[in-house]
């Protein structure tokens, strides 16, 4: 089983003609975790993509998951899921995916991760911190409510909401340490690049906050 405690940089994204060539490139950028989130693409085509995704993801040591199918995530042989509040139960991807696989939960409201928290889940999401076209009609939690979710975890939180490495600074800053990246890579002209230019941002603002004197 993949520890998420020391990963950091959780790419979410859809179904691309290029991911034989764009997820090698991100993942080499700094990406230490990978879910296929599609929507619209029908099943055959989800999981032709995520058979792709697996294979690339496991050459690096990565894992991989699915969104919210955890019987598309068994048959393809995915490391584990990510449901959102409407989606299967926890429960059910339990029964059906085994205790070492990996499940996520999405939260947006404290009474949602508190009721995750009693959950069988490996990590919970928090946000989205600012509204995103990736979840239209959502509005922005803040960043406060993704402070709160991580002071009381004692699972990985990872952070939903227009992460970029502009922003990431004061993110970790504030006491988050894991984020969760979709348009910055998916819509850059060199997505290693990108990759990596956040993955530099996120551990230099991590070095900044481990050699703060104390207050």
């Amino acid at each position: 089983m993949f520890d998420l405690s020391s990963r950091s940089l959780y790419l979410c994204i859809g179904v691309r003609e290029d991911m034989d060539r764009f997820l090698p490139a991100v993942l080499r950028g700094g990406v230490d975790v990978v879910q296929l989130r599609e929507k619209t693409a029908p099943d055959d085509v989800r999981e032709k993509s995520a058979r792709t995704m697996l294979r690339i993801c496991h050459d690096f040591d990565v894992p991989f998951l699915m969104n919210d199918s955890p019987e598309l995530a068994v048959k393809v042989g995915a490391d584990g899921v990510h449901v959102g509040q409407g989606d299967a139960t926890v429960a059910h991807c339990r029964r059906l995916m085994g205790p070492e696989a990996i499940v996520g939960l999405s939260t947006h409201r404290d009474e949602e991760f508190d009721r995750g928290l009693g959950d069988d889940v490996t990590y919970l999401s928090a946000g989205p911190i600012v509204p995103t076209p990736t979840k239209l009609g959502r509005p922005g939690t803040g960043v406060d409510y993704a402070i709160r979710a991580q002071a009381r975890s004692d699972r990985p939180v990872f952070v939903t909401g227009g992460v970029n490495d502009r922003n990431v600074a004061a993110l970790v800053a504030a006491g988050l340490r894991h984020f969760v990246v979709v348009r910055h890579l998916s819509e850059s002209s060199d997505p290693e690049r990108a990759a990596r230019d956040l993955r530099d941002a996120l551990e230099s603002a991590r070095l900044a906050v481990a050699v703060q004197p104390p207050q």
